[in-house]
């Protein structure tokens, strides 16, 4: 085996950081988060959706949008965060995920959208390494600017393999 497969097969130890470019950010439980702005598709109101008996309890269900069946993630419960009410700044960011079949579409609640950012390449920091005690794996870097911290996620790692085969099961 040469230098250049061993590098293919092995798997890298650099962490992975976000790319410049334009952020929506959201607000989830007093933290600002935030999405590459080319995954997002559009932005609703919460409405209520159709439960599906079965799935895990981050999954709240699934709308029909536009003849398109998306299921809906509670990105509060998917974070083990504190469970809160949906009010009239809850929305549902409708973005698009890759995993290993393909393209898919997923909503999450989140509690309210913020602003979309321009972020540079000096104010991304790369995430911090907890170890194995906390779950990070889907987030790619902080946004570092003034006096905010923006967690830039990874819209791909919001939810498993595993996860997106039971979401998209619903279909």
């Amino acid at each position: 085996m040469n230098a250049m497969q061993a590098a293919e097969v092995a798997p890298s130890t650099t962490p992975k950081v976000a790319s410049a470019g334009q952020y929506l950010t959201f607000l989830l439980a007093g933290e600002e988060y935030g999405l590459d702005i080319l995954k997002v598709q559009e932005i609703r109101g919460w409405l209520p959706v159709t439960r599906i008996p079965h799935t895990p309890p981050h999954v709240q269900g699934v709308l029909n949008l536009r003849g398109t069946i998306v299921p809906i993630i509670d990105l509060r419960q998917r974070f083990d965060m504190a469970k809160a009410d949906y009010t009239h700044t809850t929305v549902v960011i409708v973005m698009s995920v890759a995993d290993k079949t393909g393209k898919r579409v997923i909503g999450i609640v989140v509690d309210g959208v913020s602003d979309v950012l321009n972020i540079t390449p000096d104010t991304i920091k790369p995430a911090p390494n907890f170890g194995t005690a906390v779950r990070t794996e889907f987030v790619n870097g902080l946004g570092a600017m003034e006096n905010r911290m923006v967690i830039l996620l990874d819209s791909d790692k919001l939810l498993t393999d595993n996860e997106l085969t039971v979401v998209g099961a619903v279909h």
